[in-house]
C-alpha cells in the first residue's frame, strides 16, 4: 500500500486517504528477537569484512572523506542526506535519495565515484552535523578552476524564519536542517549563497537540487523562473545585497515553493521504498528523457516534476500531508532558480 509522509510533521497517509499517527507497535516478541539477531549478524559480517579488505566501504571503493587536499578537478559533487535518527523528526527516505542520486551521478553524468562527498547517518559516512555541512560547502568550492561542473544535494528538513537584514521578499529566510540542529542550529540560506554561490568564477556551473520543505529560494538566487508564464521574476533582494556569483553560474531545483512542505512517498518506488517526492520525479524525468533518446531540457525537467506530482495527488497517492496550523492539504510545486536568466529550453547537464 502506497504511502506519504509529510517531511515536517511526520504523518502519514495511504493511497486510500487513511491518516497514520506514527508506526504500529504490533509487533510479537520473537518478530523482535529475529530482527536484532540478524541486525548483530549483519554488523559482525561488516565488521569482518570492513577489517579484512582494508576499506571503510564494505563490499566497494571508499568513498572521499573531508580533508583539506585539493579535491578533484572537472565534476565534483557534494550529497547530504539527514535521516535525525532517534529524534521525534526522523525520516525514511532519505537514504534511499542519496543512494539514488549517487547512481544518477555516476551511471547518467559519468561523474567519478571519487569526485563524489557522501555524508549521512550511516556507519560507513560522516554524519551530515552543521560543521560537516559546512566543511562540505568548503570541499567543494576548494581550487575550482574554469570549466568545472559542480552539484549539491541535500534531502532532509527545511525551516523558515523571520529576516531581518531585509534580504528577503517575502519577509522569510530559509533554511537546511543539520542532523544536530537542536543544539547547533540551522544553515540558513544566507550562508549557503555566500558559501557556495559567490565564489563560483567564470565558466564554473553549480547545480543545487535540494529535497526538503520550504526550499523554493534556498539559495537566495535573484531569479525565479514562473513555469505559468514561462518568464524569469526578479528575486533580487529588497535590501540591495548582491547574491550572484563571481562569474559563475548557480542553478537550482527545488522541492517546492518558500511556503510549501516536501513529502516522502512511496508512489514512486517500484519496491515501495519511501523517497523523497522531489528526488524521485527529478530522476525520473531525466531517466525517462535519455530511455526516450529525447534532449533533456531544464524546462523539461521541471514541467515533468510538476505533472508527476500532480498526477500522484489527483490520484490520491501522494500529497505534502497537514499544515501545523491550518491542517489542510497542500500540493508541492517544484521551483527553478537561477543567478542569471537563460533559455530553460536549454540542454541540461551536470
Amino acid at each position: 500500500m502506497d504511502s506519504v509522509t509529510c517531511k515536517n510533521c511526520r504523518r502519514r497517509s495511504s493511497k486510500n486517504g487513511i491518516v497514520f499517527s506514527g508506526r504500529s507497535k504490533d509487533w510479537s516478541l520473537e518478530l523482535e528477537k529475529k530482527k536484532t539477531e540478524a541486525k548483530m549478524l549483519c554488523q559482525s559480517l561488516r565488521k569482518k569484512f570492513s577489517s579484512s579488505n582494508g576499506n571503510s566501504q564494505t563490499g566497494g571503493p571508499p568513498h572521499p572523506i573531508i580533508t583539506s587536499e585539493t579535491p578533484p578537478r572537472g565534476k565534483r559533487a557534494f550529497l547530504c542526506g539527514v535521516t535525525y535518527k532517534k529524534q521525534k523528526c526522523e525520516l525514511k527516505g532519505t537514504a534511499q535519495d542519496v543512494k539514488n542520486m549517487k547512481d544518477l551521478l555516476v551511471d547518467q553524468f559519468c561523474f567519478p565515484i571519487e569526485s563524489i562527498l557522501i555524508l549521512a547517518e550511516e556507519e560507513n559516512y560522516k554524519a551530515p552535523t552543521r560543521k560537516n555541512i559546512e566543511d562540505g560547502f568548503k570541499w567543494l568550492m576548494t581550487g575550482i578552476q574554469s570549466g568545472d561542473s559542480l552539484v549539491f544535494y541535500f534531502s532532509g528538513h527545511g525551516l523558515r524564519q523571520r529576516d531581518f537584514q531585509g534580504d528577503e521578499i517575502d519577509g522569510f529566510d530559509e533554511s537546511i536542517c543539520p542532523v544536530d540542529f537542536q543544539s547547533s542550529g540551522v544553515i540558513l540560506d544566507n550562508y549557503i549563497n555566500e558559501a557556495i554561490v559567490r565564489p563560483l568564477i567564470t565558466d564554473v556551473t553549480l547545480h543545487a537540487i535540494v529535497d526538503c520543505c520550504h526550499s523554493g529560494t534556498i539559495l537566495d538566487l535573484p531569479h525565479v523562473y514562473d513555469i505559468n508564464t514561462g518568464k524569469w521574476d526578479d528575486n533580487s533582494p529588497p535590501s540591495g545585497a548582491y547574491k550572484g556569483t563571481s562569474g559563475g553560474r548557480a542553478i537550482c531545483f527545488s522541492a517546492c515553493e518558500d511556503y510549501q512542505q516536501a513529502a516522502d512517498t512511496s508512489a514512486f518506488s517500484q519496491e515501495k521504498e519511501m523517497t523523497g517526492a522531489m528526488t524521485s520525479t527529478f530522476i525520473g524525468a531525466i531517466k525517462a528523457a535519455a530511455g526516450n533518446k529525447e534532449k533533456i531540457t531544464y524546462s523539461g525537467v521541471l514541467d515533468s516534476m510538476h505533472q508527476s506530482l500532480r498526477q500522484a495527488h489527483k490520484s490520491g497517492c501522494i500529497s505534502t500531508g497537514l499544515r501545523r496550523v491550518f491542517h489542510r492539504k497542500i500540493l508541492q510545486d517544484p521551483l527553478l532558480s537561477s543567478s542569471e536568466e537563460f533559455c530553460t529550453n536549454t540542454e541540461f547537464k551536470l
